[in-house]
């Protein structure tokens, strides 16, 4: 897409700072970073989302970000990561072109977000299997 700025990275059209890069995946250091070596994972070709994606470009996509974090941990000796997509407005998606966070994470580094977990919930599995045409 022409205005959208993870394809303007992927064609080397916008600055970014790239850490590794295959015909159909790059990853680059995140312009707002919430830790040194927040990287974002993308595939080249223009993918909204999550649903998107054919499942050989999401593979190809996986690839690059396990390349990226072995690299991170044979290098820095990173041991403690977590991996981010947000997927729809919703979820929090803020660019829409599929991208996947590698979020550096170190001990009283301040970034606290803990989900609200919802116990309850188990009591619905089994309604929930079923929707999923996956019942017992």
């Amino acid at each position: 897409m022409d205005n959208c700025i993870f394809c303007k990275i992927a064609r080397h059209q916008s600055r970014a700072w790239m850490v590794h890069e295959t015909d159909a995946s790059c990853a680059f250091l995140d312009v707002n970073p919430m830790n040194p070596y927040h990287t974002l994972v993308i595939p080249k070709r223009h993918c909204a989302d999550i649903f998107s994606i054919p499942t050989e470009g999401l593979q190809e996509l996986m690839g690059t970000l396990k390349s990226v974090v072995d690299l991170y941990h044979r290098q820095l000796n990173l041991m403690d990561v977590q991996i981010i997509s947000s997927n729809g407005s919703v979820a929090q998606q803020d660019v829409f072109h599929l991208h996947f966070h590698i979020a550096p994470r170190y001990k009283d580094d301040g970034q606290n977000v803990v989900w609200k977990t919802m116990p309850a919930l188990r009591d619905e599995y089994d309604r929930m299997l079923e929707r999923l045409g996956r019942g017992r």
